[in-house]
């Protein structure tokens, strides 16, 4: 099996706690199933942030003034990128469904955020994203 990328995780927010050691295992059994389709590149960051830090950084890179759920900002040299999750958002989705907990919604946000680091976008593809998305949910029961 080949080894996972390494990740880095801030915490940039406090309003809800965050299981980092579940978030580092999710994050490296996924990176090594992902494998090929995440390129060379050797490390990417997840930043978890509040609402309102989303809420700038949306506006500032999409031109949309509102937070969002998870933002992806692709890496160059060797670097794959960075993923922002806004916990705040992430905590109401959880809360406004009920089968999704805070926890495996985050996981979904993660999965989410590296699909795009490696490349696929659902917004120009032909489903693809969704598909490969929909496939690892499954198998990671997120």
């Amino acid at each position: 099996m080949k080894a996972s990328k390494r990740f880095y995780l801030l915490n940039r927010q406090r309003k809800h706690r965050l299981d980092a050691r579940g978030i580092r295992q999710f994050l490296s059994l996924l990176t090594v199933q992902m494998g090929k389709d995440m390129g060379k590149a050797e490390a990417f960051s997840v930043v978890f942030v509040t609402d309102k830090a989303m809420r700038e950084y949306n506006h500032r890179y999409r031109k949309l003034d509102k937070p969002t759920d998870v933002l992806s900002f692709p890496g160059e040299d060797g670097y794959l990128g960075d993923i922002l999750i806004s916990t705040e958002t992430a905590w109401k989705q959880a809360k406004q469904s009920r089968t999704l907990t805070f926890d495996d919604n985050i996981r979904r946000l993660l999965l989410h955020g590296v699909l795009h680091l490696s490349g696929y976008d659902h917004e120009t593809d032909n489903g693809e994203m969704r598909a490969m998305e929909r496939r690892l949910r499954r198998k990671f029961e997120c």
